[in-house]
């Protein structure tokens, strides 16, 4: 059977023949590569999820409600205990496990490298994201006796500088047996007609998924088939870049224990109406996060009997699950959302052609859309000063020095 030409085949199939004009170009250990990764690609997929950018968004009538949620801070003597309790357990029994997204690249913060690679300014010396994470997750394990696996999801592009940084740092003291490294799935890159991008390289330029794509990368690397041998029965999915994440909040977990659900969250209230994060809400019966983007001005500023936000339960990237539900959740396909970006690309004459403007879609999956194939979820309210300094933007808001303040004000309480 001739590769080359079933490549060539599946390519004109797809309206993508400046690719065969490409490897036509190409040769020995080039060409095999572009082969290779070409044969990996679902094209149908593509298509459709091009297809997609050109159809208007209709917006269905929709149900939506608010979410009931738990306040830690209101929570009974009792209640708080009987959580603590149910949390506990499950932590000395050793059946919990950590998930970090680290994926991105610290660029929008004026960093090279990965992100959990980045030093915020705390204490004059300063602490990295991945080192102020494994201090997290040491307190835990001396707490409980028990050294909880760390499982951290990086991306082809900083996956090998991520396990050099740990490695050189050693693991900031974390047991390095009980730290796996997985990568998140990335699909191609397409213009504006549809056609695959090429890159320097030489290969089809592809980016992350999106951290939607978190659930079936467990799945694909191994990762969730070794979780179950070790016997874990909840797992907690969270973010590089939050310098007060609680990776092992027993209250969280015993509320989720005590609520009978496969999904738990903890949420903060949104700082305005229009604070750029999205809110948890039932939709159509099910739990939801709608984005800022998708809220109404009229819905967003809706108030309750007690004058609080309706919609104000901001979803903080802090979220808890059964391992039943990952396992659940990897097997189904979520929803692709398009992001229209810049990206450079080789032009037929091999030339590269660094774009003004967007020029290509970019898709991806969001962690929250899996909330919808529950049917409850578990609310946590927590603060703001004590659950989330997140550090995405080189200043202003959620900037390093934002999450600075909250960091050292935290510790100093």
């Amino acid at each position: 059977m001739d590769k080359v030409q079933d490549t060539i085949d599946l390519l004109k199939m797809y309206n993508q023949e400046h690719i065969i004009k490409l490897l036509e170009r190409l040769e020995g250990e080039k060409k095999q590569a572009l082969i290779e990764q070409i044969s990996k690609i679902d094209f149908h997929q593509l298509k459709e999820l091009y297809d997609n950018t050109k159809r208007k968004i209709e917006i269905k009538e929709n149900k939506i409600e608010p979410l009931p949620y738990l306040d830690k801070k209101k929570l009974s003597k009792e209640q708080k205990e009987t959580f603590q309790k149910l949390g506990e357990a499950v932590l000395e029994k050793g059946e919990y496990a950590v998930v970090t997204m680290a994926g991105g690249q610290g660029t929008r913060l004026g960093h090279s490298g990965p992100k959990g690679t980045f030093k915020l300014d705390v204490y004059g010396k300063g602490k990295y994201l991945f080192e102020i994470l494994a201090e997290n997750l040491k307190q835990a394990n001396q707490k409980y006796g028990k050294i909880i696996p760390w499982y951290i999801m990086t991306s082809k592009e900083n996956n090998n500088a991520t396990i050099q940084f740990m490695e050189k740092h050693n693991y900031f003291g974390y047991d390095k047996n009980s730290v796996r490294f997985f990568t998140q799935s990335e699909l191609p890159i397409v213009d504006v007609d549809g056609k695959l991008l090429v890159g320097k390289d030489m290969r089809i330029k592809e980016a992350s998924d999106g951290n939607g794509g978190t659930y079936s990368s467990l799945r694909a690397s191994g990762c969730l088939a070794e979780m179950k041998e070790r016997g874990i029965k909840w797992v907690f999915i969270g973010g590089v870049d939050n310098a007060l994440l609680k990776m092992a909040d027993t209250v969280l977990l015993g509320m989720a224990i005590d609520k009978k659900v496969q999904i738990a969250s903890k949420s903060i209230v949104k700082a305005n109406p229009h604070e750029r994060v999205g809110v948890f809400a039932k939709m159509n019966g099910h739990p939801k996060v709608i984005e800022y983007s998708e809220m109404p001005d009229k819905m967003a500023e809706e108030v309750d009997e007690d004058g609080e936000l309706k919609y104000g339960e901001a979803h903080i990237m802090c979220n808890l699950y059964t391992i039943e539900a990952i396992e659940k959740i990897s097997k189904e396909t979520l929803i692709y959302h398009t992001a229209f970006k810049k990206n450079a690309y080789i032009d037929k004459n091999g030339k590269e052609v660094i774009p003004q403007r967007e020029n290509s879609y970019k898709f991806e999956s969001f962690i929250f859309d899996a909330f919808e194939l529950f049917d409850d979820i578990a609310i946590l309210r927590g603060k703001r000063e004590d659950d989330f300094a997140p550090v995405k933007n080189k200043e202003g808001v959620d900037s390093p020095k934002t999450a600075k303040e909250l960091y050292e004000k935290f510790w100093n309480r």
